[in-house]
């Protein structure tokens, strides 16, 4: 194996037109399993020529609206409504899915801040690799789900990165807009993740990617998955993916900017924090 190719493989063939589910294979070699995979699910409906959609949702496993929201289009979904390709990955990092945790129980790794990944490293860096060097560059577009997990809560939100070059920003707007989430959100990444996300990750592959926000607080929001549900329908019509799809029309979007690190505010002591104020 060539240094750098990555370790993992599907069941699936994403070339084949239909409707197929099956499993990335990431290989973990444990005290109970010496040649030993973990599945991770994927289902590929694809239909002839025509862009191709990478959805993800999972890359922390305490936030549910996304995953919940991709089971469901993956299931309901039919090659003959899709021209083009929809890559689906519900639950991207897995063992974080399974225990409920933000990090991987394999390695402690937090997958959102670990692209680009490397061939050989850890389990979850082994994931960022793969998506990085196998899905990214099969993709026009990607959306990346999230909410706030045990953590945190958000108000509903559509983020996009702001790499300087204003035709591209102009595209992202856009379909964040056509998205639909109550706010837009424009940032440089500066005060989060910086260039170890997934964002950035297809940011540097020139591949449009729009993140979205969805709730949190360690539970399931209803209205979360219906944001997430609608926006996908309405970007995946845009783009042509789902030229027939039955979507409402996108509410006004608020656009917001993130100014990197003076945009938070952090305690400056332990305690109890008590809102004044319901998020929005």
């Amino acid at each position: 194996m060539p240094a750098g190719e990555t370790r993992m493989w599907t069941t699936l063939d994403l070339e084949r037109d239909g409707k197929q589910h099956g499993f990335l294979r990431l290989p973990f070699s444990s005290d109970l399993s010496a040649y030993g995979t973990i599945p991770i699910p994927i289902a590929c409906i694809r239909n002839g020529a025509g862009p191709t959609a990478l959805l993800v949702a999972g890359s922390h496993g305490d936030e549910y609206e996304g995953q919940i929201a991709l089971g469901k289009l993956a299931r309901r979904i039919e090659p003959g409504e899709v021209r083009g390709r929809i890559v689906v990955l519900p639950a991207l990092n897995y063992p974080a899915v399974d225990a409920g945790r933000r990090l991987s129980p394999l390695d402690e790794g937090n997958l959102n801040r670990l692209f680009p990944g490397k061939a050989n490293g850890t389990p979850t860096q082994m994931i960022a690799h793969y998506v990085v060097s196998v899905l990214l560059p099969l993709s026009d577009l990607v959306i990346d789900l999230h909410s706030g997990g045990r953590s945190l809560s958000y108000y509903p939100c559509c983020l996009i990165r702001d790499g300087g070059i204003a035709t591209e920003t102009a595209r992202l707007v856009e379909l964040m807009q056509i998205f639909g989430a109550p706010v837009g959100s424009i940032s440089d990444g500066a005060g989060g993740g910086a260039s170890t996300t997934l964002s950035a990750a297809a940011q540097a592959c020139g591949v449009p990617a729009l993140t979205a926000e969805l709730g949190g607080g360690g539970s399931f929001s209803p209205k979360g998955e219906a944001i997430a549900t609608q926006g996908l329908c309405r970007v995946l019509r845009h783009v042509g993916i789902l030229p027939n799809a039955q979507t409402e029309p996108p509410p006004p979007v608020r656009l917001m900017r993130v100014e990197g690190r003076d945009a938070f505010v952090y305690a400056p002591c332990r305690g109890i924090f008590e809102p004044r104020v319901e998020i929005g």
